[in-house]
């Protein structure tokens, strides 16, 4: 075989093995440890494709805000591998909502590249410029939640704006989210249906000094009118959802 040739066909291999390499997403969706129930939610969370939107690689840090029992964290974990770390915030509401789960997913050190963070959002305190991603799923528009019993009422502004000193410069967001009708005022669509109108998610972001880099239609649907609260059984699990990209200035 001519020295030509041996190249060619090395090169050939090498390729192949590159393009055999498993997806960080798949392999920590196939992890054979996960909790059943999570293994339940990954169809109608379409987690591999929002996931992939990071872009992470080992060794990254990323955020997974207002995180609730963790299932996200968990991913995160796997894909950003022991090199690097996951923070599951949960403000003092969202941990109470989140039960005994994260006690649990947390447990003997099962993550110990997760760190819990609690606290108030317009006072979360994480190393400036540290993040290389921030994951919001279904959570953003808790921001502006504001329920009558004065148990939640955190400054969206000030909350992104703390969050954005933690981020590097072109770190990546990835913001999913229950649509509202277009135009709505987030103080009546979040409290009443926990929905909130792309338009506004879209300016919070941009003020707080990150740039819009794209969406995805991932989770759209146009059978949902959005009139319905996200917990109602016609809707729940396949409410119309927005994915925007953002990435820090």
């Amino acid at each position: 075989m001519s020295m030509l040739r041996t190249v060619a066909l090395s090169l050939l291999l090498l390729s192949n093995v590159h393009a055999a390499a498993p997806d960080a997403v798949q392999t920590a969706l196939a992890a054979p440890d996960r909790f059943a129930g999570d293994r339940e939610e990954d169809a109608w969370r379409k987690s591999a494709q929002v996931l992939a939107l990071l872009d992470l690689k080992p060794g990254m840090h990323v955020i997974d805000y207002l995180a609730g029992g963790g299932y996200n964290t968990e991913l995160l974990s796997r894909i950003v591998g022991p090199s690097g770390r996951v923070y599951a915030y949960n403000n003092p509401p969202y941990a109470k909502y989140a039960g005994d789960t994260p006690a649990k997913r947390y447990a003997n050190h099962r993550l110990p590249n997760v760190v819990e963070v609690g606290g108030a959002p317009e006072t979360l305190d994480l190393p400036p410029h540290s993040l290389d991603a921030a994951l919001f799923v279904q959570s953003y528009h808790d921001l502006h939640w504001r329920p009558k019993d004065g148990s939640w009422n955190t400054d969206p502004a000030k909350s992104l704006a703390q969050l954005a000193k933690a981020m590097k410069p072109g770190a990546t967001v990835v913001v999913v989210d229950h649509v509202a009708a277009a135009g709505s005022d987030p103080a009546a669509s979040v409290d009443a249906l926990h929905r909130i109108d792309p338009a506004v998610l879209r300016k919070d972001f941009e003020a707080a000094g990150f740039r819009f880099d794209s969406s995805s239609d991932v989770l759209r649907n146009p059978a949902d009118d959005h009139t319905k609260a996200v917990f109602d059984p016609a809707v729940r699990h396949h409410t119309d959802q927005v994915v925007y990209v953002f990435r820090m200035k």
